[in-house]
């Protein structure tokens, strides 16, 4: 990065953009790779979740119909049901392996990135080799705070089932009940975005500091303060991209519509998924930056030096960085 720390404070939404684009841009060989070797994976896997799990619920939505029409007892109900539980046993197979690779993929990826930007504000020299050999050190610790993360989501919705069950039972039904209705909706879309951008940060978090899991979130929740708007801005603007992305794949792919020639799907489904690359690349180049506009904004000082020490311990066990090392002093101005 070519801005001090001090400067990075001042970093809004456009400015973290051309800061993260920059890098992308200057350091394009080795982000290239770690696209072709991790995030490129991650679309086509992402991208191919969602033709075969849509494929099969038309399937199974389509046999459940024909259940319905079908008298029970006879010889064609029961091979029906046979057909239906075969699917779903191949559906939730698919899902368990699909959430599998993608867990696995994604973290990696965070970890190569993060470890990547991190290699670049401190001036260091990296290549992609020294990055895919610290990558699996680091993974484990992203993995500690996914599952705090995911017990967070799970709590959240835990708490929210109560609030549906209150609005059915007392509200549901008239201008009144439906205007509830949509103010739980959004807080709860609120809330779900809130808890996917500190995770995201902890993420950034458990790679260069000593915390993970509950820590990592807490210090996430704290630095995200005073940069929550520019956070939620890019965050909905990327997610929206992701949305956007995936309804051309869904419009492309899966239609029963073959007026199109194949080639051309094909191709524009090679464009779909370089796109996604991009957007997953950029997402995480930009929330490692953020990481380190919120460090500035909060006035805590990066020692450059123990920083590029410690990333530099990639040939022996991962050492991540100490309180007082990424966290030397305050410097309130």
């Amino acid at each position: 990065m070519d801005k001090e720390q001090e400067e990075l404070q001042f970093l809004g939404f456009n400015g973290i953009c051309k800061e993260s684009m920059k890098l992308i841009i200057t350091f394009s060989k080795i982000f290239t790779s770690i696209t072709f070797s991790l995030i490129l994976p991650l679309s086509f896997i992402f991208l191919l979740h969602m033709f075969i799990s849509n494929l099969l619920s038309s399937k199974i939505i389509h046999n459940e119909q024909t259940l319905d029409r079908t008298q029970e007892g006879t010889p064609a109900f029961d091979n029906i049901s046979t057909i239906i539980s075969s699917e779903l046993t191949a559906y939730w197979l698919i899902k368990a392996a699909y959430f599998t690779f993608l867990l696995i993929i994604s973290l990696l990826s965070t970890a190569a990135v993060v470890y990547t930007v991190a290699s670049v504000y401190t001036a260091k020299d990296t290549t992609y080799k020294k990055v895919m050999a610290v990558v699996p050190k680091v993974w484990k610790r992203l993995m500690v705070t996914f599952l705090w993360s995911f017990a967070v989501v799970l709590f959240y919705h835990i708490l929210l089932f109560p609030v549906v069950i209150i609005w059915a039972l007392f509200y549901r039904g008239g201008e009144a009940g439906k205007t509830i209705l949509a103010l739980i909706i959004v807080f709860y879309f609120l809330g779900l975005v809130y808890i996917s951008m500190i995770w995201q940060l902890a993420g950034v978090i458990s790679v260069l500091e000593e915390r993970k899991g509950f820590q990592a979130m807490k210090k996430s929740k704290d630095l995200i303060k005073g940069k929550m708007g520019v956070s939620f801005a890019i965050f909905l603007i990327l997610n929206l991209c992701l949305g956007l992305i995936q309804f051309m794949f869904k419009h492309l792919f899966e239609r029963d519509d073959w007026s199109v020639w194949i080639g051309v799907k094909v191709g524009l489904g090679v464009i779909i998924l370089n796109l996604l690359s991009m957007i997953f690349l950029f997402q995480l180049v930009v929330q490692t930056v953020i990481y380190f506009v919120c460090k500035s904004y909060h006035h805590e000082n990066i020692d450059k030096h123990s920083l590029a020490d410690h990333l530099e311990v990639y040939l022996g066990d991962y050492v991540p960085l100490k309180a007082q090392d990424i966290q030397l002093e305050q410097v309130y101005v």
